[in-house]
This record gives structure tokens, C-alpha cells and sequence, in this order.
């Protein structure tokens, strides 16, 4: 049962237990623990690409909204989801709240 709501003040960044490649724009994520492959398509590849390094959500939503014709409000439901998943499956990590010394 999901017991943490998403917001753009939340910090994500790729978990150490996974590895990805670049495939032709899109990218190619194995979770090391479950031996599982996952696949994103170009927008997820951009966004798996910014959140090598800790990033606000918040701020990359800006980016996206920057890079691609998507409606802010679009964009954000969307980049949610697309967070929400990746962290159930545990590649990436959220923490609420903007931490010292972390990349926006």
C-alpha cells in the first residue's frame, strides 16, 4: 500500500542498485536486486538523465516543460507518475524536502 504522495519539493535521484544505457534516445534501466529490465522512452530518458545527480521535482518539471510542448499541468501529473513508479520498483529514491548542498 502506497503511504507517500509526491510533490515537487520532493528531492529523486537514481538508486545505486541499477544500472542504464542510452538506446538510440531512449534508455535501458536493469534493477540489479530483481534482475528486471525497464525501458523509457525519450522524455523518461531526459529525465532519467537529469536525476543521475539529486534534483526537486519542482525543477524538473521546469526542464521538461522548457525542453518539450507539454502543458505545465500536463507535465506535472505525468513526471509524478513517471516518479512513483520508478521509486515503487526502486530505481530511483524521493525524499520530501530540499536537502543542504543537493544540485537543482
Amino acid at each position: 500500500m502506497k503511504t507517500t504522495v509526491l510533490t515537487k519539493d520532493f528531492m529523486v535521484v537514481v538508486s545505486k542498485d541499477q544500472v542504464s544505457c542510452d538506446m538510440a534516445g531512449e534508455a535501458a534501466i536493469l534493477d540489479m536486486k530483481s534482475g528486471e529490465y525497464f525501458g523509457l522512452n525519450p522524455v523518461g530518458a531526459r529525465v532519467w538523465n537529469l536525476i543521475q545527480e539529486p534534483r526537486r521535482i519542482g525543477d524538473l518539471i521546469d526542464v521538461v516543460v522548457s525542453e518539450y510542448d507539454v502543458a505545465p499541468e500536463r507535465c506535472e501529473q505525468d513526471l509524478l507518475d513517471l516518479i512513483d513508479r520508478l521509486v515503487a520498483k526502486g530505481l530511483v529514491e524521493a525524499k520530501a524536502g530540499l536537502d543542504q548542498g543537493v544540485k537543482s
